[in-house]
């Protein structure tokens, strides 16, 4: 399946259908099918090859996604370019990604025009909603391109290339076959409820989970409905409003949306899946939302390099047989997925029983093509013939997967092992904490100390030794934080994800120049 193999299979079942919409933007799936048979002729026209990369440069719009299906009828390749990264690792990724065709919104015109003399690379530019001095619009590069079909072959599997997060150094380029997304899509749809045609919300940015679960809601002709930009407020009147019947949220927005006071008002029966992912969540804050929400709650884990079902707990594993909340898993990650292997491994490549904590790797389907033009991370990542996450975690005799931290966040403490998630998860029970985020920090007693970082409820004060006790009554005083900070926010990145090395930096005393 290409990624336009999609969206032609949810045409097949009627192309007056609407496939994307936002605000008074209406687009059937007849209309998309249109387009991407234009995008496909004026990118031929333009000398972009088959296997060619090209890059989309926009923020959550019904236009910017359906050109990524006519990339894909032109047989390009995909690169999703995040508008919130800064103009150097744009640039960067759009020359390292051997992008020679860039399409983005004029929102983002002084970006491409602060980077355009730096990509001799990229021959073609277009403006999605109108022309520039140095780019036609859509419009205009569409006007003499025919919507009559036109299907090239793929010269390879590689459906897009992905930009790992660069908080630890440059993007790397993960390369996502066909097959991956493929494998992606049928696990979605054996794994979570459908019934009839889904309604799908999607708040959350196109170029990254929003987008990829997009795909297997198209083949089952559903209609995608994108915000625009994150509001809350306008996201639940929506779901009332489409009758939303899925829909995904990283665990911050959850956080926010519980807090809402529209939240109680809305009618929200129409749900069927509300997908969380993308970092670890408060087992607390599920069950509230599960009470507040209902029980529409959805876990996916993964990450780029193997897209968002390593492992997958559906609404109904939430609950216990006899519908009592199953609260021994919500901490849990869910069970691998059915077409994907899921190991726990040591330092020296072993395999670790039931029960062992260790690096999560996985093989299968799933797993990307490697890194583009990168042999030597390829290789490290994929030792052993399986892919490392870089997360540590544990199979529980149920075969329910749990993430105890990622590698680098693990701190050692008197020597003890102290895994940060496993302080948050904890600190997040407390009524009066919305957010956290555990680090370790240099410490001559103990080596490293525990330091946690707290974003309160609206409102809220809290005194740092009763959050020190509260965390050693429930998990004892080698894991309790020896120093508590309030922040009013946390530093995070384009997904929502708290970027601890940021905390840790701003934590540590400033070093003295050389």
């Amino acid at each position: 399946m290409r990624l336009v193999d999609y969206l032609d299979k949810g045409a097949s079942l009627g192309t007056d259908a609407p496939c994307l919409g936002m605000g008074d933007t209406r687009l059937s799936y007849g209309d998309v099918q249109r387009l991407s048979h234009r995008v496909a002729r004026a990118l031929q026209r333009s000398g972009i090859a088959p296997g060619s990369k090209v890059a989309v440069l926009s923020s959550n719009d019904p236009i910017a996604f359906a050109c990524v299906f006519g990339l894909s009828r032109a047989a390009a390749v995909w690169c999703p370019i995040n508008p919130r990264n800064e103009a150097a690792e744009n640039r960067f990724v759009l020359d390292a990604f051997d992008c020679s065709c860039l399409i983005f919104h004029s929102n983002y015109a002084p970006l491409v025009e602060q980077m355009r003399a730096d990509l001799p690379k990229v021959t073609t530019l277009v403006c999605i909603d109108k022309p520039m001095p140095f780019a036609p619009s859509l419009d205009q590069w569409l006007a003499d391109a025919s919507d009559a079909p036109i299907d090239v072959p793929v010269i390879d599997d590689v459906a897009m290339i992905a930009g790992t997060g660069g908080t630890t150094g440059q993007p790397k380029g993960v390369m996502l076959s066909g097959r991956n997304l493929e494998a992606m899509s049928a696990l979605t749809l054996m794994g979570y409820p459908f019934e009839g045609r889904p309604a799908y919300l999607a708040l959350a940015p196109l170029t990254h989970a929003a987008g990829v679960l997009c795909l297997p809601v198209m083949a089952l002709g559903g209609q995608v409905v994108i915000m625009p930009k994150p509001d809350l407020g306008e996201f639940l009147e929506l779901i009332e409003r489409h009758r939303i019947t899925h829909t995904f949220l990283p665990p911050t927005l959850i956080y926010m949306l519980l807090q809402h006071p529209k939240l109680a008002e809305t009618k929200l029966d129409s749900l069927q899946c509300f997908w969380y992912g993308a970092a670890p969540m408060s087992a607390a804050r599920l069950e509230e939302a599960l009470q507040k929400i209902g029980p529409v709650m959805a876990q996916l884990f993964g990450q780029t390099e193997a897209p968002m079902m390593i492992s997958m707990m559906s609404p109904r594993e939430h609950f216990n047989a006899d519908g009592t909340v199953a609260r021994h898993r919500l901490a849990s990650a869910g069970r691998p997925g059915p077409l994907v292997q899921v190991g726990v491994m040591n330092g020296d490549g072993a395999l670790l029983p039931t029960g062992e904590s260790g690096e999560i790797v996985v093989r299968g389907s799933l797993v990307m093509l490697g890194y583009y033009k990168d042999p030597k991370a390829t290789q490290e990542a994929s030792r052993h013939g399986w892919h490392h996450t870089g997360d540590i975690g544990y199979l529980d005799a149920d075969g329910f997967l749990y993430i105890v931290d990622r590698a680098k966040d693990m701190i050692i403490s008197g020597g003890f092992n102290v895994y940060s998630a496993e302080v948050e998860q904890v600190l997040m029970q407390h009524p009066d904490v919305q957010d956290s985020a555990v680090v370790g920090l240099p410490d001559e007693k103990w080596g490293e100390r525990v330091v946690a970082v707290l974003q309160l409820h609206a409102g809220r004060q809290v005194n740092a030794e009763d959050i020190k006790a509260f965390v050693k009554a429930r998990i004892g005083s080698v894991k309790a934080p020896k120093q508590i900070e309030v922040w009013v926010d946390l530093p995070r990145s384009k997904v929502g994800k708290v970027l601890k090395k940021e905390v840790r930096a701003a934590l540590l005393p400033p070093q003295p120049r050389s």
